[in-house]
């Protein structure tokens, strides 16, 4: 599996690919993880002491998790030894450690870089346990997806995992400045396509000196502007897996900013995902939920108007039916907001389940047989539309138990004129004491 790596850098071989001959060769070379590799970083630190702990590296394509993993072998005198999950089995691992287990023979420790380790199973990934525990090798992980998930407690307990950032603009700037220097050409472009095709990279190194390459193998008489940047190379597709992390990322991000009135911010949120090909039923389902979440009787229109962008997007398609899911959006960004009903049903709920199977009192129970009637069903009750002002201010609890509050309105939006009327009808229940 060594081939699918780089080895040393390439830089003397002018037809290996600009991000081979740019790969850096020490650990100061690297941009943008200076968190990591500066002095005071996890990673400066291992190197200094000449020792180092097994480690998860999770982070964005493109951040340098290979070149990291390479590097620190060399800066404490360790064995490379490379495998992609990908491509490898148990088969494949067992060679790995038996190699290992010989080279810690002639005193030479290992260092085992596992590209994308989330795609090993879970009792691949117990494999490793023993050979990590004897030292057998140094465990280094690179994975795209969230360790929390995609890993054994136990291996993650015995690693660091340690955060990767996308690139920063000033980080792929300084790509930029290296690819200029090494080639002897400025890139033809000009201020304002610079930039447009640092954002186009969105934080991947590789993805950016690959568009580097390909401006370099064209004849470009003079520099583009962003329009004849965009007519040229395509952008890199947004990193997004629609059962993974970066999903649910993204969807709670679009319901804080809903429940935080930010329409502009709700309005990006979901054009992320729409655009990334999520589904739009999916989000259509979580603005009916939020509607009747964070909003409730606050604007009992917004469960409406969720469930009519639902109708419309599936009698119109697509394109045109994704503007009736961000009117839903907006309608529920600017809609006044209340718990209340959500915290009512979760405190009822509990009551329920608390209290187990008492009986209603008498007067509000059916007596449909002559039986019934006998022994109390349905003895007093009293018709509320026949009362005055149509309410009786009956008691409608239990015998065992006390009346209860689980639904407290809000003073925000139509929940102010439920609040009125609640607090009108406890003053009635008051002033006629217990019927």
């Amino acid at each position: 599996m060594s081939d699918l790596f780089a080895g040393q850098p390439s830089d003397h071989i002018e037809t290996a690919p600009l991000a081979d001959r740019l790969r850096p060769r020490t650990l100061a070379d690297v941009v943008g993880q200076e968190h990591l590799t500066g002095p005071d970083g996890a990673i400066g630190r291992m190197v200094a002491a000449g020792r180092l702990s097994s480690i998860i590296f999770w982070g964005p394509p493109g951040t340098g998790k290979t070149t990291i993993s390479r590097l620190l072998a060399d800066a404490v005198g360790m064995r490379f030894a490379p495998i992609s999950a990908v491509f490898s089995g148990v088969a494949d691992l067992k060679k790995v450690f038996a190699a290992a287990k010989e080279h810690g023979r002639m005193g030479e420790k290992t260092l085992l870089f596992v590209d994308e380790i989330h795609r090993f199973n879970r009792a691949q990934q117990d494999g490793f346990l023993p050979f990590v525990e004897d030292g057998t090798v140094t465990l280094v992980g690179a994975t795209t997806e969230n360790p929390s998930f995609e890993l054994n407690a136990a291996l993650l307990s015995r690693a660091q995992v340690l955060i990767l950032r996308r690139l920063d603009a000033g980080a792929l700037e300084q790509l930029l400045d290296r690819a200029e220097a090494l080639t002897g050409r400025p890139l033809p472009l000009d201020p304002a396509a610079r930039e447009a095709l640092l954002a186009s990279a969105d934080g991947d190194g590789r993805f950016l000196l690959n568009q580097v390459e390909t401006l370099y193998s064209i004849a470009i008489s003079t520099p583009l502007d962003p329009a004849g940047l965009s007519a040229l190379l395509h952008r890199r597709v947004a990193v997004y897996d629609k059962d993974r992390e970066g999903h649910y990322n993204l969807i709670s991000a679009l319901h804080k900013s809903l429940r935080g009135s930010d329409p502009q911010a709700a309005l990006y949120y979901l054009a992320r995902m729409l655009t990334a090909g999520e589904e739009p039923l999916y989000v259509l389902r979580r603005l009916v939920r939020f509607a009747t979440e964070d909003i409730g009787l606050a604007d009992p229109q917004a469960v409406v108007q969720c469930l009519a962008a639902k109708d419309a997007y599936e009698f119109l398609g697509s394109p045109e039916g994704e503007l009736a899911i961000v009117q839903a959006c907006l309608y529920c960004a600017t809609a006044p907001k209340s718990n209340a009903g959500y915290m009512a049903m979760k405190a009822s709920f509990k009551s329920a389940r608390d209290t187990g199977s008492l009986m209603p009192p008498m007067n509000i129970v059916n007596a449909p047989t002559k039986l019934m009637k006998q022994v109390g069903y349905g003895k007093g009750y009293q018709y509320d539309h026949d009362a005055d002002q149509g309410f009786s201010g009956a008691n409608y609890w239990p015998e065992e138990m006390t009346p209860q509050t689980f639904y407290q309105p809000s003073d925000r939006g139509f929940e102010a004129r439920i609040a009125e009327r609640i607090a009108h009808w406890n003053r009635l229940r008051a002033e006629r004491g217990p019927a």
